[in-house]
């Protein structure tokens, strides 16, 4: 990633913890709690943002037209596996794809790939609406936290499946909690006891989140972290080494040169 992705992935990150994390970062008496009810559609707004991300990304590290091919196939394989567990206790296989993913290909193709992953499960699900912007920075953030582990060069074997499978497990639960933020401001009066009190300070909004999280979505998001880590354990050597190999022969990094074979005339 170049300076500028850097930064545009910071700045969107920026946007992205304030989009989140709103209810505790405004005061109890402030003018943005008056706008909680339509706030999910200004944060929509979000999704072009990160389509430009997406873009400025792809252009400024120079993925050839294999790394896109890639991309695409990748993006569309996550997609496809997400329907698959579907409302059956937090299993979802795309997950453990994203994970091993982010660890071959990168922060940058890691971020880009989550977003889109994301983007297009929800075209073949239905599942388009206001949450999806937050799904996307979710799973990008999901999908870069892998690259950005320690020893992508160096380890491998166990030791690499063991750092995977506890990234994943661990990151599952980050996923769900991140999504159950984004959602639980707008409970309103349907559940009061845990819902976010825009009069309350913020260790008792806290408090009412974690019980949100533990009544609503705990087993959720403990299914989805054994799921990927059993799947990253039995399936992650055959797949990381397809990955490698793949990226090995798309030459992600490898500039294309040309050699001037033409003869000098005193050698002919």
């Amino acid at each position: 990633m170049g300076p500028r992705s850097v930064a545009a992935l910071g700045l969107v990150g920026a946007v992205g913890v304030v989009a989140f994390a709103w209810p505790f970062l405004a005061p109890p008496a402030s003018a943005l709690n008056a706008h909680a009810q339509d706030a999910p559609w200004l944060f929509a707004g979000l999704l072009v943002l990160l389509v430009a991300v997406v873009a400025a990304t792809i252009s400024e590290s120079g993925l050839g037209a294999k790394a896109v091919a890639m991309l695409g196939v990748l993006a569309a394989t996550g997609a496809a596996l997400r329907p698959i567990g579907a409302g059956t206790a937090g299993i979802e296989p795309m997950f453990f794809l994203m994970v091993l993913s982010g660890r071959v290909l990168g922060p940058g193709f890691g971020f880009v790939l989550g977003s889109v992953t994301m983007f297009a499960s929800a075209l073949l699900t239905g599942g388009v609406g206001p949450w999806m912007p937050f799904q996307m920075l979710s799973m990008g953030w999901f999908t870069m936290g892998a690259g950005l582990l320690p020893g992508p060069d160096r380890l491998r074997g166990r030791g690499e499946l063991a750092l995977l499978a506890v990234y994943g497990f661990l990151a599952a639960f980050a996923y769900g909690t991140a999504m159950n933020m984004a959602g639980w401001p707008f409970l309103g009066e349907l559940a009061s006891r845990i819902s976010f009190d825009p009069d309350a300070a913020v260790p008792e909004n806290l408090a009412r989140f974690l019980a949100y999280c533990a009544a609503t979505s705990l087993g959720w998001d403990l299914g989805r972290a054994v799921v990927t880590v059993v799947l990253t354990l039995t399936l992650g050597p055959a797949v990381l080494r397809a990955l490698r190999r793949a990226t090995r022969r798309a030459a992600f990094e490898t500039a294309v040169t040309f050699e001037d074979r033409r003869v000098a005339p005193e050698d002919r």
